[in-house]
């Protein structure tokens, strides 16, 4: 695997002969099956505000935060993968622009932390198949109102 700027190669058999003669020498380079994988370029579902963020003291608890973006239904999406959650979650913004279908919880349970409105209630469920990169993978997860991302992927 090469990686150049942002274009990243992977290539098999990669061979490089070096001969020499005695007043020149001669470089050739064969490839073969090289695929060059590009980022995901594209708009997002979701604007966020970064002109009004404010330095905090205070450390999160949440350390192991990785950001991503993935590709659903041949859109570009953002991801989130957080050690620290113990539930996959989705966006009701993603789940009602992508047109998927969701089905009745078969738990349903209450959040508080998500929004300062009080209690909601977490009743519907849906099943997301995504990709990052050639990476494929499809997760369930439940519908609730966030700006964070589209996806938040917890621990299994």
């Amino acid at each position: 695997m090469i990686l150049r700027g942002q274009d990243i190669y992977s290539c098999q058999d990669e061979t490089t002969t070096f001969s020499s003669s005695s007043e020149d020498e001669e470089e050739t380079s064969e490839e073969e099956k090289c695929e060059v994988t590009y980022p995901y370029n594209g708009e997002l579902l979701m604007v966020r505000r970064l002109l009004n963020n404010q330095p905090s003291d205070t450390h999160s608890q949440r350390e192991n935060i990785f950001h991503t973006r993935c590709n659903i239904s041949n859109k570009v999406c953002s991801l989130i993968v957080d050690s620290g959650s113990w539930c996959n979650c989705c966006s009701t913004r993603m789940v009602e622009k992508l047109g998927l279908t969701t089905t009745p919880h078969p738990k349903p349970y209450q959040l508080h932390w998500l929004n300062d409105d009080g209690i909601m209630v977490v009743n519907q469920q849906v099943e997301v198949e995504f990709s990052i990169g050639n990476y494929k993978d499809k997760v369930k997860c439940d519908v609730v109102p966030m700006e964070a991302c589209h996806i938040l992927l917890g621990r299994p």
